[in-house]
Formats: C-alpha cells, structure tokens, sequence
C-alpha cells in the first residue's frame, strides 16, 4: 500500500542519489587492501544505517501496521484468515494506535467470515482504506503466508501494544545486520572481498524498507541466500527447507524452484512439501478461508487479466496478449535455469532467474526487490541492482501509463548490456564457484 509520503519524486531521487553514493563508497573501500577487520567493520556500519529508521514511523507503506494486527489476532486465539481488521468481533483488540478513529466500544458495522469477491471493480471497492485505522485494506483478510505469520506472532508476543511497529522495525533491522554478515563471511569463504556485502548492507534501500518500513520481504530474503547455500553445499534437503520457508514468507521464492531442480528433486519436492505442510493448521482452523485476500490481490494488481502488469510487455501488447506473452517467457526463463543447472553457481541462476521475473511482472512495490540485492551481492551480479532501483521511479510515478515500463525497460537494457559486455571481455570461469561443486 502507498504511503502518501511516497508520492514526491523529490524523495525517491534523494534516495537513489544515496544509493549510487553507497554503490561510490563500496567501489572505493574495496579497492584498497583488506583489513583484518573487515567484516567487523561492514556488519557494525550496516547496523548504523538501520538506525534512522529506527526513529520514525514507516515511511514507504503502511504494511507494518497489518503485521502487527495479524500477530495480535494470532495471540488472541483467532484466525487473521478468516477475520478482517474491521471486524466488531476483534473489537477488543483495538488500541487508538492502529484504530485512531475506532475504540474497542465503536461499532464498524462489520462482521462474519470475510468473502472476498472476483469482479475487479467490487474488489477495488472492498480494499479501499478506512480513516478510522492505520491498517491498509481493513475489510478484508491478511494475504500473508504461515511463515511470515508465525514471524508477526513471535515479534507480538515480544512487543506491547504500546510500541505499535516498532517491534517489527527491530527485527526487521536486525535481519538486515544479520543477512549482511551472513553475505561477507560467505564471500570471505568463497575468495572475494567480504566489503562487497555493504552492497547490502549500506544500502538505502535495505535501510528503507527494513529498519524503516519493516517489511517481511527481508526475512524472505534471509532465508532465500542460506537455501543457495545449503544448495551449494550439498545439503539439498535443508536447501528445500529453506527454500519453501521462504516462499511461505512472500510467495516469489517459488519462481526459484527451477534454478534447484536436479535429476533427483529433492530440493524442488522437500520445499513444495514445506510449502503445503506450513498451511496445514491454518487450514484446520479456517479452512477454506486460508487462501486470504491472494485471489483478490491478484484481481486488483492487474494478474489476472494484465492490465496493470508487465509495465514493459504494455508499451508494445494489448492488455489481452501481456498475460500469453509473460506466461511463455515465463516458461522460457524456468527451462533455460533447469538447463544452466550445474554450468554456473545456483546463486547466479537465482540471480538471474529472481530479477528476470521481476522485469516481466515489473512490480510497483520496491520493497519485492530485496531479495535481489542480497543475491546479486551473492552472485556476484551487481548490474540486477538496477532493477530495484527502476522500481522506485516507478513507485514513484504510481497511475502514470508509460512512465514504469519506460524505468524498467531502461534497467532491463543495462543489465543485458553489461551482461554482454563482460562476456565479452572475459573468458574462461566467470564466478568464484566451481560449478562442479553444485551439481548434487
């Protein structure tokens, strides 16, 4: 959901500009000799920079304040799948922090199981904001996995009401710290400078959208770099563990199973199994109501017809043709991973595989990128760093037509460009892994 502090250009050129100022440093610090103390150095600078957002409210959405009300309904016994935030049957579970406008004693005039409907206007309707909470869609159910649930509910069980997001921030913040440690003692490992995790670390971006606005896609991130590296070190059962924790976090990390097929499947079986079985309580206790506000996400976001995705595909296909021509590059992109199994390091596969997806369904939310940057620190692929970068501009130029395809067709054109340009002028071995290592 848009903030409306979002909406000023002004504020998304300032952070670029820090983002290319980070990308000026890093260059800088790593081509002086390294230190003893490196990895000291860009873990405690990567805790520095979530500070600042430790100190504010959410800047770029308001999908804080829905994972704090998920974790509470979880507390109190009930189901945030088959209850809405509006719903007068969770009244007690107001505070004047999330609902400034409605008290535990106020009547919504909302009750029973949610029922999401399918035409898209009636959807649009159904999802608008209420005044009278901070929470962005509060008359229909949570669209979030069991993973990420689970995560609300611990953090909610750490954080009084009082302190509204906060919690979050923190853990959030600290998933950051922790993923940026994780990345340079990993690149230490494989023979290349650990400075280069300040890539993530340092990032504007990372501090934005996790100290700051505190969204789950930094655990998905998490846990998306150590299935790789279970992968990697052929341990294919707790790669598939990780992997189907991730996609149970935000669904993307399933796009990601391609890039993990092998001839045995045992990554691909154990994280759909995963997958499943993380939905298996829930769907006990709401049934069929577990499936949440994804059908309507879908709807509103543009899927199901194409209207409003594919921001690069609508500047040359009618709405009509984006969905055929997503599918087949879609099916492209999980063929060729499937065949570039074992001849590259799985790292630079999901590289390429994750931010390929992401320049075909050209997403309005910047905050889907985060796992990208932390795979092309991993992989060594830092041109993809440009597509999270273009989905700010395009976050930024929100209702505009042409204004998202033109930023993500221009970030899609540097990363082939640099991609060509250095095959080109290198030969032999292009990654720091052998490829030997990856094919169990």
């Amino acid at each position: 959901m848009i903030a409306a502090e979002s909406a000023n250009w002004w504020q998304n050129a300032v952070l670029l500009t820090a983002f290319a100022g980070v990308s000026g440093v890093v260059w800088l610090i790593t081509r002086r000799p390294e230190g003893n103390r490196t990895i000291l150095f860009v873990v405690a600078f990567a805790a520095l920079c979530q500070v600042p957002g430790l100190t504010t409210a959410p800047i770029t959405s308001t999908d804080a304040y829905r994972y704090v009300w998920d974790g509470r309904v979880q507390l109190s016994g009930s189901s945030p799948y088959s209850h809405v935030p509006l719903d007068d049957g969770l009244a007690q579970l107001r505070d004047p922090l999330l609902f400034p406008g409605l008290s535990p004693t106020d009547r919504s005039g909302v009750v029973g199981p949610p029922r999401v409907p399918h035409d898209s206007a009636a959807v649009t309707a159904l999802s608008t904001d209420d005044p009278r909470t901070k929470i962005n869609r509060p008359r229909v159910p949570t669209i979030y996995p069991p993973v990420a649930q689970a995560y609300f509910t611990a953090v909610a069980l750490l954080t009084p009401w009082s302190a509204g997001t906060e919690g979050l921030q923190l853990a959030a913040a600290l998933l950051a710290v922790v993923l940026t440690a994780l990345l340079a003692v990993e690149l230490r490992r494989r023979g290349r400078d650990p400075r280069w995790a300040a890539m993530w670390g340092w990032s504007p971006i990372v501090t934005l959208e996790a100290g700051s606005a505190a969204h789950v896609d930094v655990l998905a991130a998490l846990l998306i770099v150590a299935a790789v590296l279970a992968a990697a070190r052929r341990k294919p059962v707790v790669a598939g563990l990780l992997l189907g924790a991730a996609a149970s976090v935000k669904l993307l990390p399933l796009l990601l199973l391609p890039a993990f097929t092998t001839r045995r499947l045992r990554t691909p079986l154990v994280a759909v199994g995963t997958f499943i079985a993380s939905y298996i309580p829930h769907l006990l206790v709401a049934g069929t109501l577990v499936v949440g506000f994804l059908p309507g996400y879908l709807t509103q976001e543009g899927f199901s017809d194409g209207s409003s995705r594919s921001a690069i595909l609508a500047l040359v296909l009618p709405p009509e043709a984006r969905q055929l021509a997503a599918g087949i590059l879609a099916v492209g992109l999980a063929l060729l991973a499937i065949r570039r199994h074992g001849r590259e390091p799985i790292a630079v596969t999901c590289c390429w595989l994750y931010g390929a997806a992401l320049l075909i369904t050209t997403p309005t939310y910047p905050w889907y990128g985060l796992p990208l940057i932390a795979l092309a620190v991993l992989a060594g692929q830092l041109e993809w760093l440009v597509v999270p970068a273009a989905a700010y501009l395009s976050y930024a130029s929100f209702g505009h037509e042409h204004q998202p395809g033109l930023f993500y067709l221009t970030a899609a054109v540097i990363v082939a460009a640099t991609i060509t340009l250095r095959h080109r002028l290198t030969a032999g071995p292009q990654f720091d892994v052998p490829a030997e290592a990856l094919r169990h």
